[in-house]
């Protein structure tokens, strides 16, 4: 009898470990939404990235493998806070748009200001039993980019 309660208790605890922000959410909006509001200082310091949690298993790979190519005290492929487009300021006057869905993907139309007006364009994926950040891209001006363009990743 001590071995099933062991078990449970074990369970239990590990489960009161997982981090608040490890949520699932059920619509593409409801994901950008929790990202936008999300504060950065709640992130887990051995993540890849202060968003890790809203991003998917594949572009966390693509970020870890820069954090890992990367020299100490050098900066990776990625110099600037890909959901704000830039270093500086935060999003405001967010406006999420429809999602075009296909299958367990989506492509989603994100503006909103940061000292000028930004449209950045979301491809989530379905995992884990919610959507996910798969790559985010900005086409607009005279510097377009992607995550996984910046990361060396031809997908």
């Amino acid at each position: 009898m001590r071995l099933p309660t062991f078990i449970l208790a074990l369970a239990v605890s590990a489960l009161a470990a997982l981090p608040a922000s490890a949520q699932t959410y059920k619509t593409p909006q409801a994901l950008l939404k929790a990202l936008y509001s999300y504060d950065t200082d709640n992130s887990d310091a051995e993540a890849p990235s202060p968003y890790s949690a809203f991003f998917s298993d594949h572009l966390n790979e693509l970020l870890q493998t820069d954090l890992d190519n990367t020299p100490e005290g050098d900066v990776g492929a990625i110099d600037f806070d890909p959901v704000i487009a830039g270093q500086d300021g935060a999003a405001s006057d967010v406006r999420i748009g429809q999602p075009i869905l296909l299958d367990d993907k989506a492509e989603v139309e994100v503006e909103f200001e940061n000292g000028e007006e930004v449209t950045l364009f979301y491809t989530l994926v379905r995992e884990h039993g919610g959507w996910k950040v798969d790559d985010i891209a900005n086409q607009k001006g005279d510097n377009p980019w992607s995550l996984s363009g910046l990361l060396g990743d031809a997908q």
